[in-house]
């Protein structure tokens, strides 16, 4: 293989292992933002409209004086108890990568601020993993209303770069080895 054929392969193979980037998300937004929502379905309404994939990481940010974030069962999550946590963050700026798909539950530590809806269901997606698998959390929570399915995931303009610039690596390497 000369040097242009090992170059052009390299750019590729680059360009490829980087073209599925981890996204950083703040939840709700970027203020003190794990507190007692004004509704209880602040957080399930803010995780139904994002699209969670493994290498992703959730950023909660709180006064740590007084309260703390609390991964729990999904029997924990329902009942809003803390008294077999799965993890516990009190640092009051807790980043917590998502290193599994599946359903992550995380609760208030404060008494009393999980009754009043300061908990948070995400669904997990693996990176080949078909969105429209995913029930919606009223459909897993057992009622059987209807709610909108989560909005597709945005594609930033780098991302759209870094696809344009793989293809077209892609091609090069094609009609290099031609």
């Amino acid at each position: 293989m000369d040097l242009c054929k090992f170059i052009l392969l390299s750019l590729a193979l680059v360009h490829f292992t980087s073209f599925s980037e981890a996204r950083e998300f703040h939840v709700v937004d970027n203020k003190a933002s794990w507190q007692i929502p004004s509704s209880p379905d602040t957080y399930e309404k803010w995780a139904e409209k994002n699209r969670f994939l493994i290498g992703d990481s959730i950023v909660f940010k709180y006064d740590k004086k007084l309260d703390s974030v609390v991964e729990v069962s999904g029997a924990d999550y329902k009942t809003c108890s803390r008294s077999h946590p799965i993890k516990s963050y009190n640092d009051g700026n807790t980043k917590i990568t998502l290193d599994k798909s599946g359903p992550v539950f995380l609760i208030s530590g404060a008494d009393g601020h999980c009754e009043k809806g300061q908990k948070v269901e995400m669904r997990v997606l693996s990176a080949n993993h078909h969105p429209a698998a995913a029930p919606s959390p009223s459909v897993r929570n057992g009622s059987h209303h209807h709610a909108p399915a989560p909005a597709p995931a945005h594609h930033s303009g780098s991302e759209m770069l870094r696809a344009g610039v793989f293809v077209g690596a892609a091609m090069a390497i094609m009609f290099a080895l031609v």
